[in-house]
């Protein structure tokens, strides 16, 4: 969870051009690149990748139900926070590919941002 909020807290991933990114940020760009990269391994025969798992499970702070016993890899984070975020950050190539992948795979997030009334900010 902490290697996330990093990701979005360390100066703007995506808010200008990826050579200038990387002068300003390197580490979040960078963070944001290894969280990508983890999270889409291939599975092993015996167990599943545990970055998917927890991109796929991670619930709002917001949301009061409690975490599923069967997943270890559950966490929170504050969903306005990383939806503001998004928005920011979508001149970035990695951070489009972020949002795609949490819409698609974590339920929670897809149910977030389909309820939003300014989802025209992500256009």
């Amino acid at each position: 969870a902490a290697g996330l909020w990093t990701v979005f807290t360390l100066g703007g991933v995506g808010s200008k051009a990826s050579a200038q990114l990387e002068q300003c940020s390197p580490l979040a760009s960078q963070s944001l690149l290894l969280l990508l990269v983890l999270a889409n391994l291939t599975d092993a025969p015996d167990t599943p990748n545990p970055y998917r798992q927890a991109i796929m499970s991670f619930k709002n702070t917001q949301d009061n139900t409690a975490f599923s016993s069967s997943n270890p890899h559950t966490f929170q984070i504050n969903f306005n926070s990383l939806y503001t975020a998004l928005c920011e950050q979508q001149k970035s190539d990695q951070a489009t590919l972020l949002l795609y992948m949490l819409l698609h795979q974590n339920s929670n997030v897809r149910t977030y941002v389909l309820a939003r009334t300014d989802i025209e900010n992500l256009v």
